[in-house]
């Protein structure tokens, strides 16, 4: 519970995004009308060689860039504090953290208590690449700033009114009640994007996140109607090392034949395909680019890629039956033209061309914008909004 004095002002809150070896932050501070940031950064490669913590203070554009060991979690926690105090900036009063996959109990943000952590815990099954990284930056968290409320913001929430025949899997009845089902993913991004077009939100919506983890959303008036990942984030596209929709057929095959166990299934499916399966080289979009005029095999990857989007946006377009907008963000969305070009070049047809002279979507039929994916404050408005009604 905040105190009193907290209640009517607005809130600075810290927001912690957690990948496999990273963990992103940001201090904001929330009002009714804006966020405003007001520090930034990330520790990278936590675990591994070359690990780098770097920050910026956007209060006087101070920049910090730290090369050394940054062995777990709790490092990159008491690291981030440090920066935080060092910084002089306004003491959190809550944090959030971003989470994939609360699993079907856990569909609404929420605070964050035992209860919570257990349910987490044993949803943990449902995202193995990504729950058990946030439960421990989660404890870690909460043993730094004990006197803090913390909040799960969940990016399985916006998706949470999927129709039926989106939601539903075509898989024994007996199983949907153990919350075998679509779920969806990317929603923090996907709300952030909402937020940004405002009142210029169309009708017909696709939003196409494209990054190392990918997915296509298809969204009418504002809401979730379907999306390209299903019960987990391993699902939809081709990915960085992620294979994206398989057939079954090909895991029963090598559980057959090759003897492959869960684990290492899971491996292969998350692990070791995608981008890096498909061109043995790299799950970096970058460094494919750079290999594809010696690589056969990188180019492909690339094409396939595209290939899949494009398929994944058609598909979207006619369960939207037409499309006003198709926005691409993500760190390949935001950031690479060829990538771009390639996916809306087959789209033609729908009404979606490339003005190449401002690397911008023409407007035919159907326009096309690059908004950069602000899920950090999305976490920070969830947050805020928790902490104002006092959980």
């Amino acid at each position: 519970m905040l105190a009193p004095t907290h209640i009517a002002s607005e809130l600075v809150v810290l927001a912690l995004n957690s990948g496999s070896s990273s963990l992103k932050f940001g201090l904001y501070r929330v009002g009714p009308m804006k966020a405003e940031l007001l520090l930034t950064g990330e520790a990278e490669a936590i675990g591994e060689q070359g690990s780098q913590f770097h920050a910026q203070n956007l209060r006087n554009q101070a920049r910090l860039v730290e090369t050394s060991p940054i062995p777990t979690q709790r490092e990159a926690i008491a690291r981030i504090g440090k920066f935080l105090d060092d910084s002089g900036a306004p003491a959190p009063v809550a944090i959030g953290h971003r989470v994939v996959h609360g699993g079907p109990k856990l569909r609404q943000h929420c605070l964050i208590d035992g209860q919570v952590m257990q349910q987490l815990d044993a949803a943990s099954a449902f995202a193995p690449l990504h729950t058990p990284v946030a439960l421990s930056v989660m404890r870690f968290a909460r043993k730094h700033f004990p006197a803090l409320p913390q909040i799960a913001c969940f990016d399985t929430t916006f998706h949470i009114d999927l129709p039926d025949i989106a939601r539903v899997l075509p898989i024994p009845r007996e199983w949907q009640a153990e919350g075998i089902q679509r779920y969806g993913f990317h929603g923090l991004s996907c709300e952030s994007i909402l937020h940004q077009l405002g009142d210029d939100t169309p009708a017909r919506l696709i939003i196409a996140h494209l990054g190392n983890g990918a997915s296509v959303t298809a969204i009418r008036d504002g809401k979730s109607i379907d999306t390209s990942m299903g019960m987990t984030p391993s699902g939809g596209l081709v990915m960085g090392t992620r294979s994206g929709e398989i057939d079954p057929g090909v895991l029963i095959y090598l559980m057959r034949e090759k003897k492959l166990n869960a684990a290492m299934l899971e491996d292969v499916i998350d692990h070791r395909s995608g981008l890096l399966g498909i061109s043995g080289i790299s799950s970096d979009m970058r460094r494919l680019h750079e290999a594809a005029s010696t690589s056969v095999d990188a180019r492909l990857a690339i094409d396939m890629f595209c290939y899949s989007v494009r398929k994944q946006i058609a598909t979207m377009i006619a369960v939207l039956g037409g499309a006003d907008l198709i926005v691409f963000t993500g760190g390949i969305g935001e950031n690479d033209d060829q990538v771009r070009g390639a996916i809306c070049g087959g789209l033609d047809w729908a009404g979606v061309f490339i003005d190449d002279k401002h690397d911008n979507l023409s407007r035919p039929r159907c326009q096309v914008q690059v908004l950069p994916s602000q899920e950090d404050e999305q976490i920070a408005r969830h947050t805020c909004a928790l902490a104002l009604r006092g959980v």
